[in-house]
């Protein structure tokens, strides 16, 4: 099992929580460590956004605490009835990502011993600030995340698993389990390069070191990010279609010889970006889109004969594909021209 850094990150955040309540002899200490799990996020931006977030939302449901402590007491149905109150306001004051800590909050203060003792409620009060601001620290000083870098080993490690599917997809090599289980993992892999993509987009668009950043790089990932999608979307459609209209053998190689080219100019595309091919050299003799529609036309002459409208589906996804890497060619040669 792989433990990532987020979730060392975690747990160191929750030790600092709790060792400063130590060094302050502040009691109920574990509101602290809550504070600290519930602000831990996966990049620096979102870290700020929602301790920012989390303040404007604590304060608020610390006022309405305060006053529910006042007027209602602390008895079970009170906290119940003001908790009910902070949900209902901040849903529509829209800061519902920060409800759950906001409640702890809640908690935290309502729970205080004595309907009297606000200096207790106030001490509770300030162990959730304590979580939030170790959270925060060590978002930001302990393992900083390099986006770049975990991106472009991410958009290598899905491009590896998506070559070997497309290389397998007509000609059915793989076991149908097999080729469904790497699917849906290939799935999740696009989903979370996604998320990758726009962690990194957010951090680059918010802090002044990321937004110095060329540009155009930034259109090369997201470049390379619809590739990859795109190259999905054919698996999709081969798995859908292909084999519900039984092709031919000339069929299954003419898909198969175009796959195979394709996923071959893919992957040089990605190796001239890692800087182990000539910027100027294409990456393959054939022009690639011409070369594509030659291979539509092939497939539109079977369908009129044989009337498989499948394949038509399958080679426009292609088609798409073969556009999508061929300006991923482009934009990566006018990054490394820079």
């Amino acid at each position: 099992m792989k433990i990532g850094p987020r979730v060392l990150k975690t747990g160191l955040a929750v030790t600092l929580a709790l060792y400063v309540c130590s060094l302050l002899h502040l009691e109920s200490a574990v509101f602290a460590g809550m504070a600290a799990i519930f602000t831990m996020q996966p990049s620096i931006y979102r870290a700020w956004k929602q301790a920012w977030d989390q303040v404007q939302t604590n304060i608020l449901g610390a006022i309405i605490a305060f006053l529910g402590l006042y007027f209602l007491g602390n008895d079970p149905f009170s906290i119940g009835l003001v908790m009910i109150i902070v949900i209902l306001i901040s849903m529509k004051l829209k800061m519902t990502d920060s409800i759950s800590l906001t409640l702890v909050t809640v908690l935290a203060i309502m729970s205080a011993p004595g309907d009297d003792d606000y200096l207790f409620a106030l001490q509770r009060f300030s162990l959730t600030f304590i979580g939030m601001t170790s959270a925060l620290l060590v978002n930001i000083f302990v393992s900083p995340p390099n986006y770049k870098k975990t991106f472009v080993k991410k958009v290598q490690t899905v491009f590896q698993n998506m070559s070997i599917l497309i290389r397998t997809a007509v000609s059915n090599e793989m076991t149908a389990k097999s080729f469904q289980e790497q699917m849906r993992e290939l799935e999740k892999d696009i989903l979370n390069l996604e998320e990758e993509f726009r962690l990194f987009d957010e951090e680059r668009e918010n802090f002044t070191k990321l937004s110095q950043m060329n540009l155009r790089e930034i259109v090369v990932f997201k470049q390379m990010f619809k590739s990859l999608q795109q190259g999905y979307i054919v698996l999709e459609d081969i798995d859908s279609f292909y084999f519900q209209c039984k092709p031919t053998e000339e069929e299954d190689l003419l898909f198969d010889q175009q796959l195979e080219l394709l996923i071959k100019y893919h992957e040089l595309c990605l190796l001239k970006y890692d800087g182990k091919i000539k910027i100027d050299e294409p990456p393959l003799k054939e022009d690639i889109l011409k070369q594509t529609n030659v291979f539509v036309e092939q497939v539109i002459d079977s369908y009129q004969q044989d009337h498989k409208v499948q394949l038509t589906v399958i080679s426009s996804s292609i088609y798409h594909y073969a556009y999508q890497i061929e300006r991923l060619n482009r934009v990566i040669e006018q990054y490394l021209k820079k």
